[in-house]
C-alpha cells in the first residue's frame, strides 16, 4: 500500500468515525450522564468491534450476505429493532444520582457487540475493504482495520468530551431529560439511511 493510499486511508477512517451517527450520538450522551472516564470503556469496545468486524468483513463475510440475500434483511430488522430500543432507553433516562441501579455506561463488549448491529459500522467496514483493499489480501484488510484502530479513538472521543462539556448545564433534571430525548431523536434519525431509499 503506497503512502497515497495510505494517507487516503486514514483519511477516510477519520472522517467515517468522526461524522454523526449512532456510536457518536451514544458517546456524548454517556459523557453527558457519565462523564469521560467511566465513557471510556464504550471508546475502546467501538474501537475494538470496529476493527475487529472490518477483518471479519475483509477475510470473506461480506461474501456470505451476497450468497444469503435474506441476511441483508434481517441484519436490517435485528438493527432497526436494536436502535429504536436504545433510543427508548436514552430518552427515559434520568439523572444518574437518582436513577435505579440499571443505570451505567456501556462495557467495552456491549459497545463492540453492538457494532454488528450499527448500520453506520457496516457501511464503514463495506465501503473500506471495498476501496482500500479490494484484492482482499490479509495484509490489506489488516492495514484497514489497523487504520480505523488508530484513528478512531481520537475522533470519537470528541463526541465523549462534548458530552462532559454540556454536562454542568444538564445538572439541571429537566434540561438533562430534553437532552437525552433529543439524542434518542436523533439516533432514530440516523436509521433514515436504513429504512429509506434502499430498501
Amino acid at each position: 500500500m503506497s503512502f497515497a493510499v495510505l494517507t487516503a486511508l486514514l483519511g477516510f477512517a477519520f472522517a467515517a468515525t468522526v461524522t454523526p451517527g449512532p456510536n457518536n450520538i451514544m458517546l456524548m450522551t454517556s459523557g453527558a450522564n457519565f462523564g469521560f472516564r467511566r465513557t471510556m470503556p464504550h471508546m475502546l469496545g467501538i474501537v475494538g468491534g470496529m476493527s475487529l468486524m472490518t477483518l471479519l468483513v475483509g477475510a470473506g463475510l461480506v461474501a456470505l450476505f451476497d450468497a444469503v440475500p435474506a441476511l441483508n434483511i434481517v441484519l436490517k430488522v435485528v438493527s432497526v429493532g436494536y436502535l429504536l430500543w436504545l433510543a427508548g432507553k436514552i430518552a427515559m433516562a434520568g439523572p444518574v444520582e437518582g436513577s435505579d441501579k440499571d443505570s451505567r455506561p456501556m462495557t467495552a463488549l456491549q459497545a463492540a457487540a453492538f457494532q454488528w448491529v450499527n448500520p453506520k459500522a457496516w457501511a464503514m467496514c463495506l465501503s473500506a475493504v471495498t476501496l482500500y483493499a479490494p484484492d482482499r489480501s490479509l495484509f490489506s484488510v489488516a492495514m484497514v482495520a489497523g487504520a480505523f484502530a488508530l484513528v478512531s479513538f481520537p475522533a470519537i472521543s470528541v463526541w465523549a468530551w462534548l458530552g462532559t462539556v454540556v454536562r454542568q448545564w444538564l445538572s439541571n433534571a429537566t434540561r438533562l431529560r430534553a437532552f437525552n430525548i433529543t439524542m434518542a431523536a436523533l439516533l432514530v434519525a440516523s436509521l433514515y439511511p436504513v429504512v429509506g431509499i434502499d430498501g
